[in-house]
């Protein structure tokens, strides 16, 4: 198994996951939406992608976003999206993934990585919680259009 940063040679199997991602999250499949996003997000720069093969076959991706604490004054990276196809779930490669970004954050000298899951997202609250992520306590988040 290797994890790599995605390239725009990595994009019709990074679209692939990211498509496979979309429908689990119950949206509808759109395979060339997905592709125009994702290369526009590397030929921007605006997100950052690292991809897991397994014996040269696409599993699992983590989509890193950056953002900047005012308070720290330091960048932040946001950990948006992460997915293992289902074939290639309880091998660790999640585990492996989210490690990649924590890595790649201490490299770049961020104060941090942050990231969201469902409240009914347990499983994934146990992997998180098992790395060493904290669920914060201490603030409120607001959304609005």
């Amino acid at each position: 198994m290797s994890i790599r940063k995605a390239t725009l040679n990595d994009l019709n199997s990074l679209t692939s996951l990211f498509d496979s991602y979309r429908v689990f999250y119950q949206q509808e499949s759109n395979f060339e939406g997905a592709r125009s996003f994702l290369k526009e997000r590397l030929i921007n720069e605006d997100s950052l992608v690292f991809i897991a093969y397994d014996e040269n076959i696409p599993v699992g991706f983590v989509q890193l976003y950056p953002t900047f604490s005012s308070v720290g004054m330091k960048r932040s990276w946001v950990l948006n999206d992460l997915f293992v196809n289902s074939s290639a779930r309880k091998k660790g490669i999640g585990e492996k993934l989210i490690k990649k970004a924590i890595g790649f954050a201490g490299e770049t000298g961020a104060k941090g990585l942050l990231l969201e899951t469902g409240q009914d997202n347990v499983t994934a609250q146990r992997l998180y919680e098992k790395i060493g992520f904290k669920k914060e306590s201490n603030y409120f988040y607001y959304f609005s259009l």
